[in-house]
C-alpha cells in the first residue's frame, strides 16, 4: 500500500508543510506545526443539525422552527446547567482536575438514563473492571448501561452506529486517536480530528455526546482551543478534589443560558445534588467576628448567598501583599485606592488577604461593597452585625452603582433571616415593593459606605 502523505499545518498562521519543523517558515511562530491528515484521506460525513439531508438556501421566514427535544437526566443540579436537560444530538464537553468527579457524576447520569434511553459508556482511561468497581461503590450494578474499553475513534464510531445509543460518553477525550494521523493519543492534532469525528457522528445520528477533557495546570482545557468552539456546551468543574463541595459551571452553551452553576456534595456514594447552596456558604458564626459580611451574587437564573472574608494586618515589608482566593486581586486593588481616594482610609501599609467561603469564584461586580466593607471591619477591628448583606458595585469616581436582579437578591437575603441591607440608592425597591422583615439603606458614594461601617 502506498504511504499516506501527512501534512503539518501551522495552529498561529495556518500555512501548510509537508515536513514537521521546530519553526514556522511564514510566520517564524515555534512549536505551532500541527500534524493532520489531507482532505482526500479524511471520511467526511455530510448532516444537518436534525440528522437530515442538506437543504438549500432558504429565507427566513421559511424556515421550520420545531421546538428541541429536551431529556432529563434525572440529577437537577446538572440540568440546570444544561439549561433543562440534554437535548438530541448536542455534544457536551466536561472539563476538570483529576479527582474532581468528573467520571463520577457521568457514571451516575448514565446510571439514571440508561432505564429509559439506550446508553453506551466508553472509556480509554479505565478497564471495564475499573468501571464497574465504580458502579458497584456508587450502588449502579443494576442499570442496564452499555460499557466500552476503546481508544480508536473509528472504530468506537463504528460500534457505536451498530448499536445506536441515544446517549454515549467518552471519557476522555486525550486518551482517542484515529488512524488517519500518526501522532500520539492527546497530541494537538490527534484531540482536534478525533473530536471532529465523534461531534459528525452525534449530528448525524441525533445522539447526545458527553466528551471528558483534562485541565492543564494554568486550569484550561488541555488540547486546542478550537474544541471549545466545536461543541454545543462546555461545563467546567470548579472547587478543590480535596473538598466536600464541588461546583460545574456553564461557559458555552447554545441550547441554554451560560453561566449557570450547579453545587454538588461529594458522599460515599457519589456526588449529591445540593438544592440550597446559599446555606451551605454561610458560616453564621456564634457571635459577630470583624471582617466577615454576607453579599448576594447571581449566578445564572438564581440568586446565591456567599461569606467575603477579609484580614488586614501590619505589613513589615516595603511592598503590601494583596491576595484574593475566589475573587480578581486586581478588582481589590482598584477598590482600596477608591476607599483612599473617596473614603479617607488607607490601607498602603496593611497586608490585606481576601477569601471567599466554600471555594465558590465570584466574576460579577455585585460584591463590590461587601470586599470594601469586609476589609474595613477588619481594619478598624470592628464587627459588622451578622444579619447585614450589602451588594453593588463600585466606580473609580467613588460611585456606588446598581447591580442587575437587585429585587431577587433582597428575597433570597430575608428568605435566609437576614435584617438589613445596604444597596446601591438606584436598587432600591419601588413604592409598594418593600421587603418584609428587612430594613434597606441606600447609599450612593463611597463616603457615605464608610460612615456606615464606622457608626
Amino acid at each position: 500500500m502506498a504511504k499516506v502523505r501527512m501534512l503539518y499545518v501551522c495552529s498561529c498562521c495556518g500555512s501548510t508543510q509537508s515536513k514537521w519543523a521546530g519553526q514556522c517558515n511564514d510566520c517564524g511562530e515555534w512549536n505551532t506545526m500541527i500534524e493532520t491528515a489531507p482532505q482526500s484521506e479524511r471520511k467526511r460525513v455530510s448532516f444537518t443539525p436534525d440528522g437530515g439531508a442538506e437543504v438549500g438556501i432558504q429565507s427566513l421566514h421559511q424556515v421550520r422552527l420545531e421546538t428541541e427535544t429536551r431529556t432529563r437526566t434525572g440529577i437537577g443540579e446538572l440540568d440546570r446547567v444544561l439549561g433543562g436537560g440534554l437535548v438530541h444530538g448536542s455534544v457536551i464537553l466536561i472539563g476538570g482536575d483529576p479527582g474532581i468527579g468528573k467520571s463520577t457524576l457521568l457514571t451516575q447520569t448514565m446510571a439514571a438514563l440508561a432505564d429509559r434511553l439506550p446508553c453506551l459508556y466508553v472509556t480509554g482511561e479505565e478497564s471495564l473492571q475499573q468501571v464497574s468497581l465504580r458502579a458497584r461503590r456508587l450502588g449502579l450494578t443494576d442499570h442496564q448501561l452499555s460499557l466500552l474499553s476503546a481508544t480508536c475513534v473509528e472504530h468506537i464510531v463504528t460500534l457505536a452506529a451498530r448499536q445506536q445509543p441515544r446517549v454515549m460518553v467518552i471519557d476522555s477525550i486525550q486518551t482517542i486517536y484515529s488512524e488517519a494521523l500518526t501522532s500520539a493519543p492527546g497530541a494537538v492534532g490527534q484531540v482536534r480530528e478525533s473530536a471532529a469525528q465523534l461531534v459528525r457522528y452525534a449530528k448525524a445520528s441525533g445522539t447526545a455526546l458527553f466528551l471528558v477533557g483534562h485541565v492543564t495546570k494554568e486550569g484550561t482545557l488541555a488540547g486546542p482551543r478550537v474544541l471549545e468552539h466545536m461543541v454545543d456546551t462546555v461545563l467546567y468543574f470548579e472547587g478543590d478534589s480535596g473538598e466536600r463541595y464541588r461546583m460545574i459551571r456553564a461557559v458555552k452553551n447554545r441550547f441554554g443560558a451560560v453561566n449557570e452553576l450547579g453545587v454538588f456534595a461529594m458522599t460515599d456514594v457519589g456526588l449529591k445534588p445540593v438544592s440550597n447552596p446559599s446555606a451551605i456558604f454561610l458560616s453564621r458564626h456564634d457571635e459577630p467576628v470583624p471582617g466577615s459580611i454576607i453579599t448576594v451574587i447571581r449566578e445564572g437564573s438564581r440568586p446565591l448567598l456567599i461569606e467575603v472574608q477579609a484580614l488586614a494586618d501590619e505589613s513589615h515589608s516595603s511592598n503590601p501583599r494583596r491576595i484574593c482566593l475566589g475573587l480578581d486581586s486586581n478588582r481589590l486593588n482598584m477598590l482600596l485606592a477608591v476607599m483612599h481616594r473617596h473614603g479617607g482610609i488607607a490601607l498602603y501599609d496593611q497586608d490585606v488577604f481576601v477569601n471567599v467561603v466554600g471555594g465558590v469564584r465570584v466574576t460579577e461586580t455585585g460584591a463590590d461593597t461587601a470586599l470594601l466593607l469586609a476589609a474595613l471591619s477588619s481594619f478598624k477591628n470592628r464587627p459588622l452585625p451578622t444579619d447585614l448583606i450589602s451588594f453593588g458595585e463600585i466606580g473609580l469616581a467613588g460611585e456606588i452603582r446598581p447591580v442587575p436582579n437587585g429585587q431577587e437578591r433582597l428575597r433570597e437575603a430575608a428568605k435566609h433571616g437576614f435584617k438589613h441591607a445596604i444597596i446601591p440608592k438606584a436598587n432600591m425597591p419601588k413604592h409598594g415593593d418593600n421587603i418584609d422583615g428587612l430594613t434597606i439603606t441606600a447609599v450612593q458614594r463611597v463616603s457615605e459606605l464608610v460612615e456606615l461601617a464606622n457608626q
